[in-house]
């Protein structure tokens, strides 16, 4: 970290963006963190050689008015995805399976933000969003060289509380009763990049009194007495799949068990379908759509003004949109985790033509924002708000290099949101 006069000096308390850009402070002791990760969490073992970059030393610096337009747009995702007529509208390009209703939300939301001159601008909604633990527990190694001026938005124990809270409850709401038992569900769970997250959760779960373990679909049957593993009955899931449908063989009985509601699965496909296929920003983003399903006009309002204009790519504007392409970002509808993205202007044409097979999406392009750390370095940032029905549990921010979010940039990875304090604290 610097010294504390630099600190006085290049971090004195300003609006967020001029001080991404001169603030070189390292708040964490990533190598530090990493130790007391281990020595708290004994079950969390982070791979030195895959993990180096999944934390990030430096904060990016936020001011609160910009965090609490990201939470009132994740209440209005909320509430539009109650009203029937953008339910109507979205499920004409969803999978079957979404047709079934589970009786909950679907849990907790990552809402991903670019921060412009103009404020927030939404790019993305994701429905199993990865690093939300991994995150809360980066909350608690911060060392603000501005503490007086700077804070985090929660605690590292007040998100983690929040968040377990927000899983339990979505499974509640489906089957009538509290979770006893839970599986973390993923294919080849312990080959997935964030799986010390999920020891993260199963700790958590445990906390609060649950029994978890973690599985692959293919240890999970569903018979006569339900869905169970080989030590016994589960009646919740919390999944982590990114086959968003259950398509696979492998999740035949994870599937069967879900439809005949044997099982609460949170997230499920359902809430995919109304809050996650890249299809619906289009929706969303369309006043005169939703002031047609008499959505609320702020929130229309508020979606309007966040949502880069974003369209469906189709054979009658494909020429036009590669005309247009150095001004637009492409995402596949049903894509996750940045894969098979790509910025218009790094677009080839072979490229093109390959995408032609796919359903993808035209956003837009809003640049993401920018932090200057050590060294003059260039890092991207992003924020991502996990949100629950009940509210906002946590922001953090990713830092990278490249056309999208990864976790291989030195310097960069999940970085802690520091912001302004209430007035009053």
């Amino acid at each position: 970290m610097s010294g504390q006069s630099d600190c006085e000096i290049n971090c004195a308390i300003s609006l967020g963006a001029p001080l991404n850009q001169r603030c070189a402070c390292e708040v964490v002791d990533v190598l530090r963190l990493h130790e007391s990760i281990r020595s708290t969490f004994p079950e969390f073992r982070p791979d030195p050689a895959v993990h180096a970059h999944l934390f990030s030393p430096y904060a990016l610096f936020v001011d609160r008015a910009a965090l609490d337009a990201m939470g009132r747009v994740a209440a209005a995702v909320f509430e539009v995805a109650g009203n029937s007529g953008y339910r109507q509208q979205v499920m004409q390009w969803a999978t079957q399976i979404a047709s079934h209703r589970p009786g909950s939300p679907g849990g907790v939301l990552g809402l991903d933000f670019h921060l412009t001159v103009d404020g927030p601008r939404l790019i993305e909604v994701n429905t199993n969003p990865g690093g939300l633990l991994l995150n809360a527990v980066l909350h608690d190694a911060v060392r603000s060289c501005a503490p007086a001026a700077w804070t985090t938005w929660t605690t590292a124990a007040q998100a983690r509380s929040a968040t377990v809270a927000a899983w339990l409850d979505d499974a509640r709401q489906q089957s009538g009763r509290a979770p006893s038992r839970i599986a973390i569900v993923d294919s080849a769970p312990r080959e997935q990049f964030l799986y010390p997250e999920f020891e993260l959760y199963a700790g958590a779960f445990r906390e609060h009194g649950v029994d978890c373990v973690i599985r692959a679909p293919e240890e999970l049957k569903f018979g006569l007495d339900g869905l169970a593993d080989a030590h016994g009955r589960i009646d919740t899931v919390y999944n982590r799949l990114t086959d968003f449908a259950l398509e696979n063989a492998s999740l035949t009985d994870l599937r069967q068990a879900y439809l005949a509601g044997e099982v609460a699965l949170t997230p499920h496909p359902r809430a995919h379908a109304l809050f996650a296929d890249k299809r619906n920003l289009a929706v969303l983003g369309d006043p005169g759509l939703l002031g047609g399903f008499g959505v609320d006009a702020g929130s229309t309002a508020l979606l309007a003004q966040v949502i880069p204009p974003t369209v469906e790519v189709v054979l009658e504007n494909r020429d036009a949109l590669w005309a247009a392409r150095n001004g637009y970002f492409f995402k596949p509808a049903a894509g996750f985790g940045s894969r098979g993205s790509y910025r218009g202007d790094k677009l080839t044409r072979r490229t093109w033509e390959s995408m032609a097979s796919t359903t993808y999406i035209a956003q837009a392009f809003a640049p993401p924002s920018m932090r200057i750390v050590h060294g003059g370095q260039a890092l991207k940032a992003d924020v991502r708000c996990f949100a629950s029905e009940a509210g906002v549990l946590l922001f953090a921010a990713r830092l990278y290099q490249g056309q999208t979010t990864n976790m291989r940039t030195p310097g960069g990875g999940f970085a802690a949101v520091l912001t302004t304090p209430l007035i009053g604290e």
